[in-house]
């Protein structure tokens, strides 16, 4: 930006962690994008683009705490701020210990807002005050957590505070089943705390959107206004009338291939002129301009020219003859159906059927980082720093955006706050890296949270129709299911959705004969994709709700049913694979939960499955490299993604377990190097999976140090790798199909109160091996936690193919003052297929849960639910899940 435009600014001038600071700021900035693009602040982030819903910014202004984007900078002139790095030293390493050693940062993207807000409630007294803590926490979001922990560490920060000793481990434990292993101190299964956690809590841990190089231009979407419409015109000439803009791109300035995704290439980069529109997250063009506001506003001024057409939104109604084609390929993205026995002949001969339709809602991630990419160019490239699950997916994409062959394309994880699924298409960073190539310098691109709402896919709504018969007992015979998904504009995952939907159709429930069709449609609503679950979760939902009718029927309660049902060794899964004996751990939660169950007036009570690995006949692989460097350091690197799930940690661990050197002297990255190609980290697969590899590189680098010493080997790199080919699709003609790797299994009760409010959620759940017990209790806690909200609030409805509401505060999340404990109880039956045993634990935590959460309304109110989410009208702010019991 010019020394002119500079001066015509207006100024600021008020006292910054103790020392005056000037600063010129832009129209339309707040507090937060002065303190962040001003003054270098990096531990106040940006999650809700100034709807002041996230907590993420908060800051102390003359000591309290505000939230940053909702303060105008002219109303803070002489006034103190103090952020994160502002703290003595004294109170943050007291809030890193209270925060780490409870487990209360995950990704940690929300956590340096917390903190500041702890600080505020201990300096008062009130740390070990739930109700103080939870009206504290009113404007904070935490994805990843479930806020058990954040509370456990607002009270351990105040006994900190107060001069208390705290006692070993977390306030919180998660309770082994019977068998469970004692963890061990260090190394594998032990309750290792967070790698770099000190840093995110502090706010020191960097994301891509913290980051700054030399020349760096920042860069802004032009979205489509309408879900469809021909593209008549673009006019850029407002917008480059701006001092400090430098060039808009369009589809013409592409020089590869203009469409890109994950499965299927039907995914425009830019939107060309003379075609239509699918959707309103379509790009149209990309302005680069010197700053990330002006970027921003020069964008609004990009003019489009548009004949608005009639979307089709429905997918039903997108299957009907005549209907408007979103694809030339036409509307059916994919079909997957299966059959095994006489499903006829089955209905025929029950002595109970049953028939219902269940549906279930779009509903949006909510990840707290908002999507970023800083791409810099190369000699012969660009180097992509990215938030995203696939280096190597983002790397081919790009490389073919830009006619470059991979090779010419190195890509990054820089960190990851929080993705859920929702991380795994690519959203600017082909853009950004186009920027950067073409024009020759750095360009960072970070999207506000209505672009994000609008542009990433959410999670399928699906429409379900379930005929099942079983006998006099109870015992299920025979199935017919019909699947109706609504992908939206883009291919994105959705025919693996719908694939996983149905072949989880049965859930964990032995049904000899079944008939399952799944249809995944397009449509001109916002695309879906992956998310949590995977459609495991919307079937989850029917199946139990059957179950539970089946219960009523037949004269038994929710525990009985299950257990008359539920998967045996040697039982067959809905698509016909062969259950081995880790499917014990199912039989070993249910046990688990009796007691719960059966004590509680209003109770509901669920059991889930979930796939580890993609599985369904694609390859499943694990890599893993470990460098040696000097001073006894190690480099250790993998193709996954560490997205606040712990993989980064649990990897430390593998290789201390396998080598016996010490944890603290290894870094771990992840990169888009050949070595350690693993694929998209999804299908909660990657610590099943990286640690196969991670141990196998673990035990070279061992073998290695006992021939030469580990000082001899500075330079080299030791691989370990696991690639599991065994699996096959749903449908396929094979005596014996094998359509996933491994599953994990869970058993979940949900209590309510006698005023019909959540009172608490026992968690029973089969890792295999608890790898890091810690970590394995908060993603289950942060699962349950977005299950609930999935059963209860969440909705991310459309009108027309327009987002009902582009505002976070109204996607429905469950805030943490109205979120019960969650007593988790970790099962460990082992399958061979994971590192050590492991099982995948990121999916199943809100799989059941809906269906717990639906039978326990029902035993309340006696009202039966076949619709998500269940209660009308519910809104995140002041949301209590409540019901009415009838007189």
């Amino acid at each position: 930006m010019c020394d002119a435009t500079i001066e015509a600014m207006p100024k600021l001038t008020f006292t910054l962690n103790g020392e005056k600071c000037g600063v010129a700021y832009e129209e339309g900035q707040n507090l937060l994008d002065v303190l962040r693009e001003g003054c270098g602040v990096v531990s106040a982030k940006d999650g809700c683009s100034g709807e002041g819903v996230c907590g993420c910014c908060a800051v102390l202004v003359d000591g309290r705490p505000k939230l940053s984007c909702k303060q105008h900078p002219a109303k803070i002139e002489g006034q103190e701020i103090t952020t994160l790095e502002g703290f003595s030293v004294e109170e943050r390493e007291l809030l890193a210990t209270a925060f780490v050693r409870e487990g209360a940062a995950q990704c940690g993207f929300c956590t340096p807002g917390i903190a500041v807000r702890a600080k505020s409630v201990i300096d008062k007294g009130q740390g070990c005050d739930r109700a103080a803590v939870g009206k504290a926490l009113s404007g904070h979001i935490c994805r990843c957590t479930g806020y058990a922990r954040i509370f456990d560490a607002f009270a351990s920060a105040q006994a900190l505070r107060d001069g208390e000793v705290l006692p070993q481990g977390p306030r919180t434990s998660c309770f082994f089943g019977p068998g469970g292993s004692e963890p061990p101190e260090a190394g594998v299964g032990a309750s290792a705390l967070n790698y770099q956690g000190r840093a995110k809590v502090m706010g020191e841990k960097l994301f891509v959107a913290d980051m700054r190089v030399e020349g760096m231009l920042h860069g802004a979407v032009v979205l489509s206004p309408h879900p469809r419409a021909l593209l008549q015109g673009i006019d850029t000439s407002a917008a480059l009338a701006l001092p400090g803009v430098h060039r808009v791109f369009t589809a013409d300035d592409v020089p590869g291939d203009r469409y890109i995704g994950l499965i299927a290439k039907d995914w425009p980069a830019f939107t060309a002129v003379g075609e239509e529109t699918r959707c309103v997250g379509d790009v149209v063009a990309f302005v680069v301009a010197d700053t990330q506001h002006l970027a921003h506003r020069a964008a609004d001024l990009v003019e489009l020219r548009v004949q608005e057409l009639e979307p089709v939104t429905s997918p039903q109604a997108a299957l009907e003859p005549g209907a408007h084609q979103v694809h030339e390929s036409g509307n059916l993205l994919s079909t997957c159906a299966f059959t095994r026995g006489d499903v006829d002949e089955a209905l025929a001969g029950a002595v109970h059927t049953l028939d219902e339709r269940f549906t279930t809602q779009r509903i949006e991630h909510a990840f707290l980082e908002p999507e970023a990419a800083l791409a810099v160019p190369m000699e012969t490239g660009v180097k992509v720093y990215t938030q995203g699950q696939g280096v190597h997916d983002d790397q081919r994409q790009v490389a073919d955006l830009l006619g470059l062959h991979k090779d010419q394309v190195h890509v990054e994880l820089v960190c990851n706050g929080g993705a859920f699924g929702g991380k795994e298409d690519m959203s600017i960073q082909g853009q950004t890296s186009l920027a950067a190539f073409l024009m020759g310098r750095p360009v960072r691109t970070v999207l506000t949270r209505a672009q994000s709402l609008l542009m990433h896919p959410k999670r399928h709504p699906l429409w379900m129709h379930y005929r099942i018969g079983a006998d006099a007992e109870g015992r299920l015979l025979g199935a017919r299911v019909r699947m109706i998904g609504d992908t939206g504009a883009y291919a994105s995952v959705g025919a693996k959705v719908l694939e996983r939907a149905a072949g989880h159709s049965m859930g964990p429930y032995r049904v000899p004969a079944v008939d399952v069709e799944a249809l995944a449609v397009y449509t001109n609503n916002p695309p879906c994709g992956a998310m949590r679950g995977f459609g495991a979760n919307q079937a989850a939902f029917a199946i139990e709700g059957l179950l539970d009718r089946l219960a009523e029927r037949v004269g038994v309660d929710g525990y009985e049913i299950r257990k008359r049902n539920i998967l045996s060794p040697g039982d067959r899964f809905a698509t016909g694979q062969l259950m081995n004996e880790s499917v014990l751990g199912l039989h070993r939660s249910l046990e688990a939960c009796e007691a719960a169950y059966r004590s509680a007036d209003y109770a509901g009570i669920a059991c889930g499955i979930k796939n580890t690995g993609i599985g369904n006949g694609m390859p499943d692989m694990g890599r893993v490299e470990v460098e040696v460097l000097a001073d006894g350091k190690l480099m250790v690197r993998t193709g996954y993604t560490e997205m606040g799930q712990g993989l980064f940690t649990i990897l430390r661990q593998v290789v201390a377990q396998e080598t016996g050197l010490d944890a603290e002297d290894m870094e771990v990255t992840t990169v888009s190097e050949e070595a350690v190609l693993c694929g998209m980290t999804t299908a909660s697969r990657a610590t099943a999976l990286a640690t196969r590899a991670g141990c196998r590189a673990g035990e070279k680098l061992a073998a290695a140090m006992a021939e030469s010493g580990l000082d001899a080997l500075v330079g080299q790199r030791f691989q370990g790798e696991y690639v599991n080919h065994s699996t096959t699709k749903p449908d396929a003609d094979v005596a014996e199909p094998v359509t996933h790797m491994a599953f994990s299994f869970a058993t979940q009760v949900v209590v309510l109160d006698e005023d019909g409010h959540l009172e608490k959620v026992v968690a029973a759940h089969d890792v295999g091996r608890a790898i890091n017990p810690l970590q394995c209790a908060g993603q289950i806690e942060g699962g349950v936690h977005m299950g609930l909200g999935y059963a209860l609030s969440e909705d991310f409805p459309c009108t027309g193919g327009h987002p009902d509401s582009l505002r976070l505060r109204e996607v429905g999340i469950i805030p943490a003052k109205h979120t019960p404990p969650v007593e988790v109880i970790l099962i460990e039956q082992p399958d061979e297929s994971g590192g050590y045993g492991s099982k995948g634990v990121g999916e199943i935590g809100l799989v059941p849960t809906a269906g717990a959460v639906a039978e326990a309304l029902y035993r309340f109110d006696g009202k039966r639910r076949s619709q998500l989410p269940m209660v009308d009208g519910a809104a995140a702010e002041g949301f209590v899940p409540k019901v009415r019991r009838p007189r």
